[in-house]
């Protein structure tokens, strides 16, 4: 009886498997969440990409946000079915999970009613009218790898209004080398209180004017956070935000000899 159990259980199992769209897989930097399937699975070159980094919105019929990152190449895309005892912003939040647990850059990080017409983001930005729900059962994220090919991979979790659940991903490997493109700073902060720590290991020993006010601004949003910056710059990058007005009791310095900049909040 039990054998029986088992093998009906494996047989559900590579039904599941079975029901995605023929010639698909999965990115490998992101595992597939549990018993999701894919159906609707594309490869394909790309002159113009947009990623927005501000939530969206359509003013005299034009689409408009404060930041965006445009690139072309080659494109995988990819849109998830999730069981319907889960959400979409469960399986958003686990692929954002791994990865951070890849050293991936966060560039931009919306949920809710913060990311704007959830209308636009489905038939605008990824051109799946699926994709549309209530604004507060949707998250967006777009993060670069840090692999040789400087690719960008975009997140959209999503649950309908039907309580159906989605998952769209996005892997972009751009043609040319991506211009210098910078987190946004609300990001920035959120990925710091949910994880307590930034790690930025693009960053040079010498600090930059640029990446000085951003964090700098990153730490205006929150006057009562306390962070410290471990990493061969840090006593640097201390000195620099200091020079941005913020109060030295606010950083500390580890000693570390690893590139880039860790900053860790001190709870």
């Amino acid at each position: 009886m039990r054998g029986a159990w088992i093998a009906g259980l494996a047989l559900i199992g590579s039904a599941a498997w079975a029901a995605d769209v023929p010639g698909s897989a999965d990115l490998e930097v992101l595992p597939r969440f549990a018993q999701a399937q894919i159906i609707d699975y594309r490869q394909l070159p790309v002159q113009e990409r947009v990623y927005p980094q501000d939530s969206i919105r359509r003013i005299s019929g034009n689409l408009r946000m404060a930041a965006q990152v445009v690139a072309s190449g080659n494109l995988t895309a990819i849109t998830y079915q999730l069981p319907a005892v889960h959400s979409g912003i469960e399986a958003f939040s686990q692929a954002r999970g791994e990865l951070l647990r890849q050293d991936a850059e966060l560039l931009f990080w919306c949920e809710g009613r913060e990311c704007g017409s959830s209308s636009l983001w489905a038939n605008s930005i990824f051109g799946k009218s699926m994709l549309y729900g209530p604004e507060g059962q949707q998250a967006y994220l777009l993060a670069r790898l840090p692999d040789a090919a400087d690719s960008l991979v975009a997140l959209y979790g999503i649950t309908r209004g039907n309580g159906r659940p989605y998952l769209h991903v996005e892997q972009l490997q751009p043609d040319r080398p991506l211009a210098d493109v910078l987190p946004n700073a609300a990001t920035l902060l959120r990925q710091l209180r949910s994880t307590g720590e930034l790690r930025l290991p693009r960053l040079a020993d010498e600090p930059t004017a640029d990446w000085g006010q951003l964090l700098a601004d990153v730490l205006r949003l929150d006057s009562t956070m306390r962070v410290s910056l471990a990493g061969r710059g840090a006593v640097a990058w201390r000195e620099a935000l200091i020079a941005e007005r913020i109060r030295a009791g606010r950083l500390e310095v580890d000693d570390s000899p690893a590139p880039g900049l860790l900053v860790r909040l001190l709870r």
